[in-house]
């Protein structure tokens, strides 16, 4: 009888190994396709996970990601070995013994669960958790048919993950699934993996984790929310001492250290990673546009394209971390005082006003609608219902900008958060090296947070007299010299069908005087630019300003000589760094180059080039841009000495608009060229009086502070010093006292500007 219950019992067991065995089987082949399927080889050997595509400066400085799941891998050399040892002690400890699978643990789990009715942990191995990480085990996607029946589904993941963690085992090597475990793991607060994490919750790369930071980390694991050290501290507090706990228990540790660590609180330094933080956020969201539509026109080897989100791309941009850094400040310095200045001048008046200084009625009311809110408003209740204004004036919790007080939580309705953004001005600033065409800063307005609307490319105002140098070159193309003189008096230019065109000078009055066309430049006189717009023809000074690089539509009529088609500071800067390039136009652009998550260079960019003007014209303008810092009664004279000592050559040129709506500034050395524009986000918003809203006020201190603090780093190598002269004689002479010796053309005395007309 005895031998009987033995066979049996043989019997039985021999049954169910065989079975489990054949269920192991069924499993690995997805038999009939009742168990779902399994990763193949190829899978295996080239596991596929998100990753975020990186944005790199020039100088090797992450400036920010693209991602759905913010994860970019590390290898195990960039591991800390705190991290690697709280990691096996917690998670793992017989990690270096087992092939995947764990038995001596799986016997535990048994044991306790299923005979003593204890909690043992799931048994799962690191290879496990990587298998289930890495191939999403316990998605509906993996499953069969049998996954349904009650107290299948589990064991069927289970049984997948056992195939799966022994295939990895074979694949790779222990150091590289534990960092393919670390790489694959969420840790709560948008951060995938383990160089997210560190940078997230302590910015740090992962090879500087101390060892209580690292314990926090992999306390993370258990359950990222409940165990998070910024949602819920108490419970990431005790899950980290029961790592370290486990560390001691397991000799990683001694005691005298466990208690050391358990005495400590959890220092973080948090940051969560958005879009709308971090370093060159506007160029970030422009550049974004870009690579999307990179990523449609260019395909992989296997025919599909590439994801902008999730393939791990490295982009690297021309842009230098510290120059937009400073151009960052400079902004900000400068924007936050100039703020006040505005609401001191504007007092408890909207500056929301017409050309005779009136309030404009209703522009807040069409203002809104413009906006998303409103939108969702009328698709809920109707285009006329009163609702509409019930809800935009309904007060609700908001978190708005403010300068003085940083982000502030408030109660505002949707009108009254219009009223208090619109009354915000704004700011674009640009940089390039005008030989490259390599642009290396880029500002694009005063909070991407709040305000994400470009304005150094998506952007386009009226130029104001920063477009004055594009009428000048087309002057020096047909042979005038910068010494060139015109009297200041009214200029009438008659249009068939149109009323007179008759510019005012900026203060109104006209001199009477001789001037020549480099002062009129450097003072900004509108009747001489009128003149010789009058001379040389709209249609010559708008091919002039396109050959140099403006590419926005310009309007051929006379009054385009003083700035009044719109264009962008993106475009300004390319032209106008056509002078300082000896008259070789170079397209801006802003990517190095594109490479895979392996290195591999998938483009490599190139600037555009083309000839613009000829090197002695081009030369010729510089002297003219200079103008503005030498003439008497120059627009750059205030630019502090401390930027114009040692040699240095600056040009320059301010632009204002009717009403101060626009300010601008370009100013240029011999290595960099830039652009600064200021306003308000609608042309009715801007100062009361035109000289506190004219460039040199608005503007011009932003690109001051900026050459400033450049200078101010040796690191960068830029220096000061004069700009290129060609290598040729001038054909033209620029000494205005020997000019005037030498040439009957100094004044056109039989040219009247009053008379002469189109």
């Amino acid at each position: 009888m005895t031998s009987k219950i033995i066979k049996l019992i043989w019997l039985v067991f021999a049954a169910g190994m065989i079975g489990f065995v054949l269920f192991v089987w069924a499993v690995s082949v997805n038999f009939l396709g009742l168990f779902g399927e399994l990763p193949d080889f190829k899978a295996l050997e080239n596991p596929r996970t998100e990753e975020a595509s990186e944005l790199f400066s020039a100088d090797g400085v992450l400036l920010g990601s693209y991602f759905r799941e913010n994860r970019s891998p590390v290898t195990f050399n960039e591991l800390s070995p705190n991290l690697v040892n709280a990691l096996i002690a917690t998670e793992d400890v017989r990690f270096e013994k087992h092939s995947g699978i764990d038995l001596q643990s799986m016997g535990r789990v048994f044991f306790k669960s299923l005979i003593l009715r204890q909690g043992a942990g799931g048994g799962s191995t690191l290879s496990q958790q990587t298998a289930k990480n890495l191939f999403k085990t316990r998605n509906l996607e993996s499953q069969g048919a049998l996954s349904r029946v009650p107290g299948l589904r589990m064991l069927i993941i289970k049984t997948k993950e056992w195939i799966v963690a022994t295939k990895l085992e074979r694949s790779y090597t222990k150091d590289e699934i534990l960092t393919l475990y670390l790489n694959t793991s969420e840790f709560g607060s948008n951060a995938y993996g383990i160089k997210t994490a560190a940078k997230t919750f302590f910015n740090k790369n992962p090879n500087e984790l101390e060892l209580q930071e690292a314990a926090v980390l992999v306390g993370l694991f258990k359950a990222p929310t409940y165990y998070s050290p910024v949602f819920n501290p108490d419970n990431s507090l005790r899950r980290r001492n029961t790592v370290l706990a486990q560390m001691a228990k397991y000799g990683y540790i001694s005691k005298e250290e466990m208690d050391s660590l358990m005495a400590m609180p959890i220092e973080l330094d948090y940051r969560v990673e958005n879009q709308n933080q971090g370093m060159a956020t506007y160029f970030r969201e422009v550049l974004k546009g870009d690579l999307l539509k990179w990523t449609k026109e260019n395909l992989k080897p296997d025919g599909t394209s590439y994801d902008l989100f999730g393939d791990g791309l490295r982009i690297f941009t021309t842009i230098d971390s510290r120059l937009q850094r400073y151009a960052e400040e400079a902004m900000d310095e400068h924007m936050r005082e100039l703020q006040k200045k505005f609401e001191r001048e504007m007092g408890n008046r909207d500056p929301w006003i017409d050309e005779n200084g009136r309030v404009i009625p209703n522009f807040l009311e069409n203002q809104v609608k413009r906006t998303e809110a409103y939108r969702n408003l009328v698709r809920r209740y109707g285009a006329n219902s009163d609702s509409i204004d019930i809800k935009l004036n309904e007060k609700k919790k908001m978190r708005i900008f403010s300068w003085t007080e940083g982000e502030v939580d408030t109660l505002m309705s949707t009108m009254d958060s219009l009223r208090h953004f619109k009354k915000h001005l704004q700011s674009g600033f640009m940089s390039m090296d005008p030989h490259t065409g390599h642009i290396k800063a880029w500002v694009g307005g005063i909070n991407y947070k709040y305000f994400k609307f470009d304005h150094v490319r998506q952007a386009k105002r009226q130029p104001g007299s920063t477009f004055k140098p594009f009428v000048y070159a087309a002057a020096i193309e047909n042979g005038y010299s910068p010494c060139y003189s015109v009297i200041d008096q009214p200029v009438e230019i008659n249009i068939p069908g149109q009323p007179a065109w008759t510019p005012k000078n900026a203060d109104g009055k006209f001199s009477y005087e001789k001037m020549t066309i480099r002062r009129a430049m450097a003072q900004s006189v509108n009747s001489v630019t009128a003149f010789m717009m009058k001379k040389l023809g709209p249609k010559v000074v708008v091919e002039t300003a396109h050959r140099l690089g403006v590419t926005s539509d310009l309007e051929e009529v006379p009054a385009l000589a003083l700035g009044t088609s719109d264009v962008s500071v993106f475009e300004m800067v390319g032209a106008m760094g056509t002078f300082v390039n000896k008259g070789e136009h170079i397209t801006p652009f802003y990517i190095d180059r594109i490479e895979d998550k392996f290195g591999n260079v998938l483009q490599q960019f190139t600037p555009k080039k083309r000839p613009a003007m000829s090197e002695e014209h081009a030369y010729l303008m510089l002297h003219m841009m200079k103008g503005g810092f030498e003439e008497t009664g120059g627009t750059s004279q205030g630019v502090p000495w401390s930027l114009r000592d040692e040699g240095n050559e600056l040009g320059g040129k301010t632009g204002t608009t009717q009403n101060a709506s626009d300010g601008w500034y370009m100013g240029m050395t011999k290595d960099l060229v830039s652009g600064a524009w200021v306003g308000g986000d609608d042309r009715a918003i801007h100062f009361r009086s035109w000289v506190s809203g004219q460039g040199g006020q608005t503007a011009r201190p932003i690109w001051v502070k900026y050459m400033t603090k450049v200078y101010a780093d040796p690191t960068l190598g830029y220096t000061k010093g004069p700009f290129q002269r060609p290598e040729r004689p001038l054909s033209i002479e620029i000494d205005c006292n020997q000019y005037e010796k030498s040439s009957s053309r100094f004044t056109d005395f039989d040219f009247d500007p009053r008379k002469n007309d189109f």
